[in-house]
């Protein structure tokens, strides 16, 4: 371990960049869904993890990006109050993190758990997977992820996701080594060379853009509207945040939940994703590719992070670079988000299969059987601006219900029970 803080510098920077490489292809995919700026996109994951390293005294190895579980209701209050109003919802939920950070801090880390259970956070995700499939077919098809206008012929479309699909299907089953962790950036260079070859890329934004150029920040406004849209969503990340800290802490041989402890991880998170919001950015979590990388190069140094988030922001002012991101034409993405998607609802499945949740219990049948017709269904409940649907109004009931239902008090979460003694 301590070779792992004492290698070479050229060691450390090339290690950053390998981190940022494994990250990349998730890191960008949300924005460009999302409608947001991939190069501030990059700016705010830089700036996050160099905050969360600032919380943490540079203790934890991993690397904050844009968090997928927020693309339903970015896309919803998006078209609803439009994006400043949405980034005043991400600075809102970063402060939900600091909030539940504070929470910890004062009851322990016990505190989650009886919040959050698996059967409230399960069907939320599950939710959040399966109400995002329609957005990642219809773009598949060549279509906008709303299914309005058709972009491109679908038969060139559908010649240009499915090898996109398959591309990263084949690279995370077969894939060795670092290969393996870069499954969607593999989809996304083999979509895009099919682009150029059924001619459907438009390189004119990429010659108009100046090579270097300052990042489009957006700032936020905050409007109630948009903040009810995303604050009930920052449970789950919450939770996934978590399962990051426990995870890398398993890999690293240390115990980050005992220290730094929870609290400084969840206040770092919490104020990385506020300060993404105030530039413009989307909301951050722990990358569990990053995770991988880490296991499998074995480096453990905290510091390889910093020239990782370095180079995000150095990207970040590439104005060709983020150009040709915004060029890459919606089949490459939407053949990937039929995986991506779909594995967020699996990830929900094995909380619910990890945890032995039973389901023949009346009160855990009702919290997930509510929880998910509401979250894929579009339930709509409230007037107006003070309305909640979709995602955010599923992670409110199956809050609600468990609160409310009794019978509730037998779980325990072992992992943070051990790692917190």
């Amino acid at each position: 371990m301590s070779q792992a803080m004492e290698e070479p510098l050229g060691r450390q920077v090339l290690a950053g960049a390998q981190m940022l490489f494994v990250a990349f292809g998730a890191l960008v995919l949300m924005p460009l869904i999302t409608g947001m700026d991939p190069n501030v996109a990059l700016f705010t994951a830089g700036i996050g993890t160099l905050l969360f390293q600032l919380v943490t005294k540079r203790q934890v190895p991993v690397f904050l990006a844009s968090s997928f579980a927020f693309i339903a209701p970015i896309i919803a209050a998006k078209a609803d109050f439009g994006l400043p109003a949405v980034l005043g919802g991400v600075v809102a939920a970063g402060i939900v993190y600091i909030l539940l950070g504070f929470a910890v801090q004062l009851k322990g880390p016990g505190f989650i758990d009886r919040l959050l259970p698996p059967v409230v956070i399960a069907p939320v995700i599950i939710s959040i997977g399966l109400a995002l499939s329609p957005v990642a077919v219809n773009m598949a098809m060549g279509k906008a992820g709303d299914g309005s206008a058709q972009l491109i012929p679908y038969e060139t479309a559908m010649l240009i996701s499915m090898p996109a699909l398959l591309t990263t299907l084949l690279v995370a089953v077969l894939g060795r080594g670092l290969f393996r962790l870069v499954p969607i950036l593999a989809g996304v260079a083999v979509g895009y060379g099919l682009c150029f070859a059924f001619g459907v890329v438009d390189t004119s934004g990429i010659a108009a853009a100046p090579w270097l150029a300052i990042p489009n920040f957006v700032a936020p406004e905050f409007h109630w509207g948009a903040i009810l849209f995303m604050v009930p969503v920052a449970l789950a990340p919450a939770i996934e945040h978590i399962g990051g800290v426990v995870a890398i802490g398993g890999v690293t041989g240390k115990n980050f939940i005992k220290k730094p402890g929870l609290h400084r991880t969840l206040l770092g998170d919490g104020l990385a994703t506020s300060a993404a919001g105030l530039f413009g950015g989307p909301p951050n979590t722990t990358y569990a590719e990053v995770t991988g990388a880490v296991m499998l190069t074995k480096n453990y140094n905290p510091k390889i992070m910093t020239w990782a988030a370095g180079f995000a922001i150095v990207l970040a002012f590439i104005g060709k670079f983020g150009a040709a991101l915004l060029s890459i034409p919606v089949p490459v993405m939407g053949g990937i988000l039929c995986l991506l998607f779909g594995s967020i609802a699996v990830v929900g499945l094995s909380t619910l299969i990890r945890h032995q949740v039973d389901l023949s219990e009346a009160r855990n049948l009702i919290i997930v059987s509510v929880t998910l017709v509401f979250g894929i269904g579009g339930m709509v409940i409230g007037y107006g601006e003070f309305s909640l649907s979709g995602i955010s109004l599923c992670a409110i009931i199956a809050l609600v219900l468990n609160l409310l239902l009794p019978g509730g008090e037998g779980w325990k979460n072992k992992q943070i029970e051990e790692n917190s003694e």
